[in-house]
């Protein structure tokens, strides 16, 4: 899955990464970051994620600039 990150609060590593594919909504996993290249996330950063058995974004690599079946997009 692919999307960018809406929110990110470093102090307490809560976020939200909004999916290209259907516009939802999923918190970042508490340990997303571990293992990955992201020390830190920006709004609008363009990331590919997985979900966890809780539905929880984690497994953070680099997004691509490239369409993602996002609905609208032309």
């Amino acid at each position: 899955m692919q999307g960018v990150i809406k929110s990110y609060d470093p102090s307490s590593g809560d976020g939200v990464i909004m999916c290209d594919t259907d516009m939802a909504d999923y918190d970042l996993a508490a340990d997303a970051l571990e293992g990955s290249i992201f020390r830190m996330l920006r709004q609008g950063q363009r990331i590919v994620f997985v979900l966890d058995a809780d539905g929880r974004a984690t497994e953070l690599r680099l997004g691509s600039e490239i369409d993602m079946k996002t609905p609208g997009y032309e």
